[in-house]
């Protein structure tokens, strides 16, 4: 009983085996693959030799796919005992690269050198104001000089009030002349300004002014360098001025200028200035309407100072300082017109900052404390609140906003009156209509009190500029000017409308 059990479970496995085998076969032919060993495996046997006893040339080498094209099959169909049965995909067919690989080629030179490809094109630089002037060169140093014509038309060029004013056409020539160094080390430069008004119908009223400054810094060591400084001024007075104790005709020239040197010492974040300059101021002799000359040799002085001032860089863009100075100023005539020593000292203190709170606001602002004390004991010690600020505001590419204010003690000649608190404000925004087109608002405003005197004069202005640049060379300017001013003294308030156009040039 146990035998036939044995012999029925030998057949049922044998079956199994067979049926299990025919199912294989018949899923590979079901997915299109091909059993057996690849020819690269079951390789017939070589070839007999040639005849001569050498080898004749392999197909293979001459023409490597000659080795598929002579065979009979891909696959070789008799299949080694006991091999197994890989499924190969359909586009390998045994076929491996080393059958396909070419003889190297004999190589009996260096290949020619390849052509140098084209230069690379450099973008333009772009260029910050394509209408600016070159300028001229000198050695150097470049100049840039211009000259500006205008014609127009004043409604009140003496500045007086009432029926005197007398409105006429004019015509302006101005000069000017832009310097700056391009030194490895050291630096120079500057700018002069200067111009006549010519008024047709009002000859006396014709006048000159001009203004310049002239820096030289010379890098004595890294951390050292001495500073020049010169600098003058020329301006008129109006006629209506509460200094002319008498009615004057024409405009009386008024020359200042001045020079100063000084060094300065950077330790680590800490810099040190010392400063010492003179200041001269000339007053010209008025003419009266009676035809007599009034002397102002009385105004005449000289100023001397010493200026020490301490910085320290907290941030790159935020450098607080402390400053002190002391001045006396010493007239020509120990006693003026009026019987008055004029001749005073000062103490004067300061603390502010320079600042760049991003590219788009830069500037420098102060305030101070001076006190000034005269030779004449009738006259008391004029003391008040100074300081000065200049920020730039430049809140898109095409706008800049320029605010100045500035605050100081002056000298007069009103008998009794120690002297002047002079306070002005200025607000210029400019914007670009075009690269070459630039429209520009200002208003100013300005207020002069006399101490002891009770005398106040409150000046304004607010105007508005053009300029249209027709190339690096020429450019045709315009503009128009309101000024008013209100005075506490009888008979000096007066306005003026002021327009004019001209054509500049500059190199």
């Amino acid at each position: 009983m146990s035998r036939r059990v044995i012999i029925l479970l030998s057949g049922v496995a044998v079956t199994s085996l067979v049926l299990a085998t025919a199912g294989a076969q018949a899923q590979t032919r079901a997915a299109g693959l091909r059993t057996g060993t690849p020819v690269y495996v079951a390789q017939e046997a070589p070839a007999a030799p040639s005849p001569s006893g050498f080898p004749s040339t392999p197909s293979g080498v001459a023409d490597p796919a000659t080795l598929i094209q002579d065979q009979n099959s891909v696959v070789s169909r008799k299949a080694p005992p006991r091999a197994s049965r890989p499924v190969q995909a359909r586009g390998l067919r045994g076929v491996t690269q080393r059958q396909f690989r070419a003889p190297q080629r004999i190589v009996t030179g260096l290949p020619p050198a390849p052509e140098a490809p084209p230069p690379r094109r450099r973008k333009t630089a772009v260029e910050e104001d394509p209408y600016a002037p070159l300028g001229l060169r000198l050695g150097n140093v470049t100049l840039k000089p211009g000259f500006t014509n205008s014609i127009g038309y004043d409604s009140n060029p003496q500045r007086v009030s009432g029926a005197a004013r007398n409105s006429s056409p004019f015509s302006r020539h101005e000069a000017d002349l832009a310097i700056q160094s391009d030194w490895n080390t050291n630096e120079l430069k500057g700018s002069l300004r200067a111009g006549y008004s010519d008024y047709f119908r009002d000859r006396d009223a014709s006048r000159p002014d001009g203004e310049g400054n002239l820096d030289l810094r010379l890098d004595a060591t890294r951390d050292t360098r001495i500073l020049l400084e010169s600098r003058f001024k020329l301006d008129t007075q109006r006629p209506g001025s509460p200094d002319l104790t008498a009615s004057v005709t024409g405009r009386p020239l008024v020359y200042q200028y001045g020079a100063s040197a000084g060094v300065t010492h950077d330790m680590n974040r800490l810099q040190l200035t010392l400063r010492g300059s003179v200041d001269r101021s000339d007053y010209e002799d008025a003419k009266l309407t009676s035809g007599m000359t009034l002397s102002q040799k009385d105004r005449n002085q000289t100023q001397y100072g010493v200026r020490l001032r301490a910085a320290y860089e907290l941030t790159p863009g935020f450098k607080p300082f402390i400053q002190g100075e002391i001045d006396t100023r010493q007239f020509d005539q120990s006693v003026d017109s009026s019987g008055y020593q004029r001749s005073s000292n000062g103490l004067t203190g300061r603390v502010g900052s320079t600042f760049e709170l991003s590219r788009q606001v830069t500037g420098e602002v102060s305030a101070g404390y001076q006190d000034r004390a005269y030779d004449d004991d009738r006259l008391k010690n004029l003391r008040g609140f100074i300081g000065d600020a200049a920020i730039l505001w430049s809140p898109t590419p095409l706008t800049t906003v320029t605010l100045r204010g500035t605050s100081e003690l002056g000298d007069t000649t009103i008998a009794g009156s120690s002297g002047t608190t002079a306070r002005r404000v200025s607000l210029e925004i400019a914007h670009a209509l075009r690269r070459n087109l630039t429209l520009t608002g200002f208003a100013n405003f300005g207020r002069t009190e006399y101490d002891g005197q009770g005398l106040r004069e409150d000046f304004s202005s607010i105007g508005a500029r053009v300029e249209y640049k027709l190339t690096r060379t020429f450019s045709v300017r315009a503009s128009f000017t309101h000024e008013r001013l209100n005075s506490t003294a009888q008979g000096s308030d007066y306005t003026a409308n002021v327009a004019q156009v001209g054509l500049r040039i500059q190199f």
